[in-house]
């Protein structure tokens, strides 16, 4: 991106954009080395109801986390970072909680997660030095993992610096290598993939990004997987299926509820003084 002098930005502390942009770029690319694009993990994926699978007594994905960040519209620098966890076998919530921080790096377009994954990893790290209960094994991420213009969404981000698997759950199709939306729908309408529900996203070079799948029977509208760390397009996927009652996944449905209890919590206090709290701590 080409800033000129019109359009750089500078932030509180009269750091201009242009030179947060250039140390992210190596930042980004250090980061995206480390990325694991297969099945890096010990548990099992199971959709039975026990925390142990039948087969050698090998431990089962037991915890699921949804995170999310959103932005307050009135003051895009303060921003809400939402954790939740399920029981993967339930699909209940087990485990809810946001934190408020005033933001002082700009906005960069294509550097997003430079804003929100320190607010999600400052979560995860507080859940792990307190050797929580609940600490999630896997991250379902609102955004997208390797299936972004860069190769390199928020989804990877996270996954990196927490060192937790982690899939991307995107809405809307990111164009890239010549992917398009219309012919991501004539494949799934025609049924010409291999599974009627899932067509996989595979660019003009030859590269599968990720994969558009119809997550219910009566699914009109695809959602994006894409895997973003320590784990495969296939398990991603079978991951997602089974965490679906609605179109999108359960622990991605649930982190917007919280990001809506958050909105009205705004509302009667002030945010700027919240910060760590805990909304939901239980055990089933």
């Amino acid at each position: 991106m080409d800033f000129s002098s019109k359009n750089i930005s500078f932030d509180k502390d009269g750091t201009s954009a242009s030179s947060y942009q250039q140390e992210w770029i190596q930042v980004q690319d250090n980061l995206k080395q480390k990325v694991v694009l297969e099945d890096d993990f010990t548990w099992t994926i199971s959709p039975q109801s026990s925390c142990l699978d039948q087969v050698g007594n090998v431990e089962s994905l037991q915890y699921i986390g949804g995170v999310d960040v959103s932005f307050v519209k009135e003051d895009p620098s303060l921003a809400c970072g939402a954790l939740v966890v399920l029981n993967a076998y339930t699909l209940n919530v087990v485990h809810e909680e946001f934190e408020v921080v005033r933001l002082k790096v700009p906005y960069v377009p294509g550097f997003l997660a430079f804003r929100e994954a320190p607010i999600i990893v400052g979560i995860l790290d507080k859940m792990k030095q307190k050797g929580h209960p609940f600490y999630p094994q896997l991250l379902m991420v609102d955004g997208n993992g390797i299936l972004h213009p860069k190769g390199f969404g928020l989804a990877c981000h996270l996954g990196v610096l927490s060192n937790i698997p982690a899939i991307g759950i995107g809405k809307n199709l990111h164009y890239v290598d010549g992917l398009t939306r219309s012919g991501v729908m004539q494949f799934l309408q025609g049924g010409e993939s291999m599974a009627k529900d899932v067509v996989p996203l595979v660019g003009k070079s030859g590269q599968t990004w990720g994969a558009a799948v119809l997550s219910t029977p009566d699914s009109l509208k695809p959602i994006y997987i894409s895997p973003g760390h320590r784990i495969s397009i296939d398990s991603s996927i079978r991951v997602v299926k089974l965490c679906c009652k609605f179109r999108v996944p359960e622990p991605i449905r649930q982190i917007k509820n919280i990001s809506a209890e958050v909105q009205r919590i705004r509302k009667s206090y002030n945010l700027m003084k919240i910060k760590g709290s805990s909304l939901v701590e239980k055990k089933n």
